[in-house]
């Protein structure tokens, strides 16, 4: 099970360093100061384009995990997810979550029984926690949706530039921010805890400070998925292209802006139907990375990717 898209040449490097690293002056001065309209003018624009290229990108680029009975389960699970998001029940979205973790866990660690065992008992105690603690759950659930572009990027990239500036708007920049570096620099223009990144226990400055946090890696997030994957990691594409002939070229970008002024008009109508309904379809590419990540660590070894 191996990824053979080519890595970014050495001659090509530069672009797409130096372009993450514009998008992130420019998406951490909206973030600092106006990380709502920031976090909701990209929800609306990039929100259904971006799931949709994500999908294409994982689906093309690691064909031969997602693939078979495995992709079966996984898309069964996340369909039983996405319905749980539909009807409201937060506690079963959770469960089937963790479940479908298990059944990523049991695909990669099948053949190393010491450490299965040790990824179910870990499971077995994230789930505990976090049905014991649901708001909190999502909220962890939102952030690390936002950071896991590093891994991809990481994985597909061997420049180093590329590779520090990801690690710069991923980690460095948020940890400043949590670390109260940019204080005077926050407006919040509307209610924290409107903000999918609010945590029940938080407010005050700290609740302003996980709000441009989110607002600045949202932005990076959709980057990530929208410009920097398709324009420079084009083997991925044409492999998705070559699973589903019916999204071939123009296609994917059409079916994403149609998906974006259908979701423009529910949100205009109705800002919490278009919320709920955003969230149940934005199951499929936020649930699988996970089980694609696991793949990475476990069964993709160093050396077969290039």
């Amino acid at each position: 099970m191996t990824a053979t898209a080519p890595a970014l040449t050495r001659t090509a490097v530069n672009l797409p360093a130096l372009g993450m690293a514009a998008a992130a002056t420019v998406a951490l001065a909206a973030a600092l100061r106006a990380p709502l309209a920031a976090t909701v003018a990209g929800f609306v624009v990039f929100g259904a384009l971006h799931n949709v290229l994500e999908l294409r990108y994982v689906l093309g680029r690691f064909a031969q995990v997602l693939t078979g009975r495995f992709l079966g389960v996984l898309v069964g699970l996340v369909t039983i997810i996405a319905l749980c998001r539909l009807l409201a029940l937060p506690r079963t979205e959770i469960l089937v979550g963790y479940a479908l973790l298990a059944a990523a866990s049991l695909w990669c660690l099948k053949h190393r029984p010491l450490l299965l065992a040790a990824a179910i008992v870990l499971l077995a105690v994230a789930a505990a926690g976090s049905l014991a603690w649901p708001a909190h759950h999502f909220v962890v659930f939102t952030h690390l949706h936002n950071i896991v572009p590093l891994f991809f990027v990481w994985e597909w990239s061997r420049s180093p530039a590329v590779r520090a500036v990801c690690v710069g708007w991923v980690l460095v920049i948020p940890a400043a921010l949590l670390a109260g570096a940019a204080d005077s620099l926050i407006r919040v223009d509307g209610p924290v805890k409107f903000s999918p990144a609010a945590t029940p226990l938080l407010d005050g400055q700290m609740a302003a400070r996980l709000l441009a946090v989110f607002a600045f890696l949202q932005t990076m997030h959709y980057v990530v998925w929208v410009w920097l994957l398709p324009r420079y990691a084009p083997s991925a594409t044409r492999r998705f292209e070559e699973r589903v002939p019916a999204l071939t070229g123009w296609r994917a970008w059409a079916l994403g802006a149609i998906a974006a002024c259908a979701l423009a008009l529910i949100l205009l109508a109705d800002y919490s139907t278009g919320r709920g309904v955003y969230a149940s379809l934005a199951t499929y590419h936020a649930y699988l990375e996970f089980p694609v990540l696991l793949a990475l660590v476990f069964t993709l070894r160093k050396g077969q990717q290039s």
